[in-house]
């Protein structure tokens, strides 16, 4: 049986899941608004279908999350 974790290619759903996973907040419908306006993660088409690689989620995640802060008068 093939999970998520084992997959090369996951779609909208399973990328939404990988993301949760990693304790972040993502549902397959915000995933289908960036592929519309631009933002999220590289995907490609396979025939309708849109799949995402894990490499490129954490590549995303990677560059939206902000700067570590040890200070929150840091934060501003």
């Amino acid at each position: 049986m093939h999970t998520a974790h084992s997959k090369t290619f996951l779609d909208r759903a399973e990328a939404a899941e990988y993301v949760r996973a990693k304790g972040l907040p993502l549902s397959k419908n915000t995933l289908q608004k960036y592929a519309t306006v631009g933002g999220g993660p590289a995907y490609r088409k396979f025939g309708l279908r849109a799949v995402y690689r894990r490499e490129d989620l954490d590549t995303w995640i990677e560059n939206k999350l902000g700067e570590p802060i040890s200070s929150s008068s840091k934060a501003a």
